[in-house]
């Protein structure tokens, strides 16, 4: 898969797939992103090397600004964003945008029709980002997280579903 690129304010945020040489990179973010719910070394190992899998990563000028997992079942037309993260100070620069815009475009390749996604209920910033890239609340998980909080879940119709819907 080639590195899609984005330009955004002054800099240039590419989106490739991660390999196993980004462990190290991914495990830091995950520890620097996320006070709880964190997925371990040898969990994002897994996750790099499994077919049901999808690990993007952004980049700025070859220094991680984020990362996103897509998850994918056999035969199920519903993708799942397991995660997404954007280091502290790429926040705002772009970064979730284009892990999204990457993480749909791997799910329309696997001939998903939507993708789902849990948030915490009070991370507000993501909310408004899933908000603002078409994703619509569906549901409601109660006492989801570790620290015992609800998670919100958002879903965005993908291809010729989101077509048929705007129409």
């Amino acid at each position: 898969m080639t590195a899609s690129k984005t330009r955004r304010k002054g800099s240039r945020i590419q989106v490739r797939r991660a390999r196993r040489s980004d462990l190290d990179a991914l495990v830091e973010l995950e520890q620097r992103v996320f006070a709880t719910d964190r997925m371990s070394r040898p969990g994002l190992r897994r996750l790099l090397l499994t077919p049901s899998a999808r690990v993007l990563v952004a980049e700025v000028r070859g220094r991680l600004a984020g990362a996103a997992v897509v998850l994918f079942r056999a035969r199920a037309s519903v993708a799942r964003l397991y995660s997404i993260g954007v280091a502290p100070q790429m926040c705002g620069k772009g970064a979730a945008v284009a892990l999204l815009a990457a993480a749909e475009r791997a799910a329309l390749r696997r001939k998903c029709r939507s993708i789902r996604l849990e948030v915490h209920v009070s991370n507000k910033a993501a909310i408004s980002r899933y908000r603002k890239s078409g994703y619509r609340q569906f549901g409601r998980h109660q006492s989801y997280y570790e620290d015992g909080r609800d998670a919100l879940r958002f879903e965005k119709l993908l291809g010729a579903q989101a077509s048929r819907l705007a129409s």
